[in-house]
């Protein structure tokens, strides 16, 4: 059974470098309007799926000596720490060794939150080097009535602090902390920008100007690692907190936060789920397909995001030594939540999922029952097998109460078993 075992995955290894068709479209289809919108809006970027480019993906299952990967230990020894590597130095950049001491303090204690239903704590964790310091500001709900520790949701909020409100003065589809707790979850949020801004400020302020020494690298970390960073951070104190089991936390993001949610899972294995939400470029994405928003673009956009490395690879994605179905394979067999919006075309619906499903060769290394076709589901249709999940929800690029529901009946399942 072993050695019939290791030569599927052989295979497969073989089959996922193998040139990707670029016409499949079973299931969900971009609808013609937006796609029509889009194109004369926005004639530069690509939204029709009939001219994406073939490419061919890099190979998931064979390392660097060549050697082909065919079970578990192999890819948690060798492979995964070869394709972290690549994702450090050629994308999200590598965290600084610099020493930091690190203090929580809970500032807030509310134990009869939401009419009773949650007890609310907010924790300033406080971060200091050599006379700097920062604090990022983490609230926490957790439910009353579970009669023992609780799985928690931890958000990733790059929006503004009202659409994650721990008075609960102002309420939102974007953290539904309500609906969160009466499922049974903890619900966890910080603001990225108490740890990075969201801007290019040459790396001076936020965890970098505290953090860094010395003259940047190539690999010098961008604000997306350093947001991802002060995810674990958060991971850090929920850890010391007896209402929380550690062993079942989901990190969530949406948009910058859900590429931000995805590294930060790759990076810190503690997280036991996570949750991409309309991620896109540098995120869910698959890079080579060149549909919407491309890497030349983002760089352009945002050089702070990455690490410079990262701007090679403007106009030049099939050179790359990675693309983000890699990256979705560095949390396995943990679980992955991808999710995308019909109208939301900018993030790549479908490369997002081909993401995802390319990447499934290392889940089944780990006996994981993936069995997701490759053909997209239908529209507002969940699919899930295994430890992975997905969904194209009707809309715009946002995060809802919808999208919310079908991950936490993802998480009922993952999480809570």
């Amino acid at each position: 059974m072993r050695s019939s075992t290791a030569l599927i995955m052989a295979i497969i290894s073989i089959l996922v470098c193998l040139p990707v068709a670029v016409n499949s479209q079973t299931g969900w289809r971009a609808p013609a309007d937006v796609v029509e919108r889009l194109s004369k809006s926005q004639p530069q970027y690509n939204y029709y799926e009939e001219k994406v480019p073939a490419y061919t993906l890099p190979r998931l299952l064979t390392a660097n000596d060549g050697r082909t990967v065919t079970d578990a230990a192999a890819w948690n020894d060798v492979r995964r720490q070869e394709i972290l590597e690549l994702f450090r130095e050629n994308v999200y950049g590598r965290v600084p060794e610099t020493p930091y001491t690190q203090n929580f303090r809970v500032v807030r204690e509310n134990r009869n939150a939401m009419d009773g239903a949650a007890t609310l704590r907010e924790v300033d964790i406080e971060i200091s080097s050599e006379g700097r310091s920062l604090t990022i500001r983490l609230s926490l709900f957790v439910p009353n009535n579970a009669g023992g520790k609780v799985p928690a949701f931890l958000l990733i909020n790059n929006r503004g602090t009202e659409q994650a409100d721990p008075s609960r003065a102002i309420k939102n589809e974007f953290w539904p902390a309500e609906e969160i707790i009466s499922r049974s979850y903890a619900a966890a949020v910080f603001q990225n920008s108490d740890v990075d801004p969201d801007n290019f400020d040459d790396f001076k302020n936020g965890i970098h100007g505290i953090l860094d020494r010395g003259e940047r690298k190539g690999d010098s970390w961008g604000t997306i690692a350093a947001w991802a960073w002060g995810a674990s951070r958060c991971m850090d104190y929920l850890v010391t907190d007896s209402s929380i089991d550690p062993a079942r936390v989901a990190v969530i993001g949406h948009s910058r936060g859900g590429k931000t949610a995805l590294w930060a899972a790759a990076e810190d294995r503690r997280f036991a789920m996570a949750v991409s939400n309309e991620s896109g470029c540098g995120g869910a994405a698959l890079a080579r397909r060149k549909f919407g928003e491309t890497v030349e673009t983002i760089n352009r956009a945002f050089p702070h995001w990455f690490c410079k490395n990262y701007l090679q690879w403007g106009n030049n994605e099939d050179a790359m030594p990675v693309d983000m179905h890699m990256l979705m394979a560095l949390i396995a067999p943990r679980a992955v939540y991808v999710t995308s919006a019909s109208e939301d075309l900018w993030a790549d619906p479908r490369g997002s999922y081909l993401s995802l499903y390319h990447s499934l060769p290392v889940f089944s290394l780990f006996d994981d029952k993936t069995i997701l076709d490759e053909g997209m589901p239908p529209l507002n249709t969940p699919v899930s097998s295994g430890n992975t999940a997905y969904h194209v929800r009707d809309g715009v690029h946002n995060l809802l109460l919808k999208d919310w529901n079908w991950i936490m009946n993802f998480a009922d399942r993952t999480l809570k078993r």
